[in-house]
């Protein structure tokens, strides 16, 4: 049973990224605009990003723009990802407030207006915290394993258990748009810029049809993007193996001059040390990777190549003032 809130009169913007979500979408924006209709003040929008969708997303968006003046279509030149997308709407929500949430419906909309009543107490980001999930148990030990382990490694105190399913106040969105980094982990940034945060604890619903767009490949490269960009442990874990080995390494000669000297023998040990050597190259292999993955962040940031690039877009409040400014359709937008 959802909590009654006291929700103050403001314009709200949802963000919202889709790829592929032809069976979702229709009733993605019915609920969201049936949860629109209770909040008071306005305008509000919906600004629905097309990913690069290769089935009807776009048709069936271009259409429920014309139906409903709240509803903005982005579409994108091709697919640039799920942060990229919503970092496009991000740049174009015109809201007090923005709520960002996937569109696959495993974010229920009707959680938004206790999102507003947190909000509305002064906190500046209000998350959902996930909890119940109904993926696998292999992939919900994953998720597990991972937030901690993120938040062991992150300077910067993350949150455990959370998506980006939440409300960020208008000044966070400000300042999360002009960070430039090209590999975005929007849950962190959130996270870094501070301000006033609370949590709500939400079920995590199942995908309310169509097939994850989320495969072992993405969510590897997603985690990837949050542990390198808000951590340096790994370097520094390279620097403590390093100096492990050369402690063994001093301890083993203090022990083979041991043995030749007070016995007059030498130390056997063939097999030992070409298992030595071979773990040794593969531990420098794996931290010349981790090093390989720093500097490749940083060589792609060096070349300032857009994040995303629009295509088109419809529909939305034209009259309506735009706080963000955004920017031409077809423009390449670089951050």
């Amino acid at each position: 049973m959802l909590k009654k809130c006291i929700i103050p009169a403001m314009r709200v913007s949802v963000a919202i990224p889709a790829y592929n979500e032809e069976t979702v979408l229709p009733e993605l924006l019915r609920r969201v605009g049936k949860v629109l209709d209770s909040i008071p003040g306005g305008p509000h929008e919906i600004i629905v990003v097309n990913d690069g969708s290769a089935d009807r997303t776009g048709e069936i968006l271009r259409k429920a723009s014309q139906d409903d003046a709240r509803i903005a279509g982005i579409v994108f030149s091709r697919n640039f990802g799920h942060q990229a997308a919503l970092a496009a709407a991000l740049d174009h929500a015109a809201g007090d407030v923005v709520i960002m949430m996937d569109g696959d419906l495993q974010d229920p909309p009707e959680i938004i207006p206790q999102f507003l009543g947190k909000y509305a107490e002064g906190n500046d980001v209000v998350y959902a915290r996930r909890v119940g999930r109904k993926e696998a148990w292999w992939l919900r030990l994953c998720y597990h394993t991972f937030y901690r382990l993120l938040g062991r490694l992150s300077g910067t105190e993350l949150p455990l258990d959370a998506g980006d399913f939440g409300l960020m106040s208008r000044r966070v969105v400000d300042e999360i748009r002009r960070m430039p980094e090209p590999h975005r982990y929007l849950r962190g940034l959130r996270s870094w810029v501070g301000f006033r945060q609370a949590g709500i604890p939400v079920e995590r619903a199942q995908r309310y049809a169509g097939e994850p767009k989320y495969n072992l490949t993405k969510l590897f490269k997603l985690a990837a993007d949050a542990i390198f960009s808000f951590s340096v442990v790994p370097l520094r874990f390279a620097a403590i193996v390093g100096m492990g080995a050369i402690c063994l390494c001093g301890i083993y000669t203090l022990y083979a001059l041991y043995i030749k000297l007070i016995h007059g023998e030498t130390p056997q040990g063939f097999t030992a040390l070409i298992v030595s050597i071979t773990f040794l190259a593969g531990v420098q292999l794996f931290f010349m990777g981790i090093v390989g993955e720093y500097v490749g962040r940083l060589f792609g940031a060096s070349k300032s190549r857009p994040l995303y690039i629009i295509a088109d877009k419809f529909g939305g409040l034209s009259g309506a003032p735009s706080v963000a400014q955004p920017r031409p359709a077809g423009e390449a937008v670089r951050l």
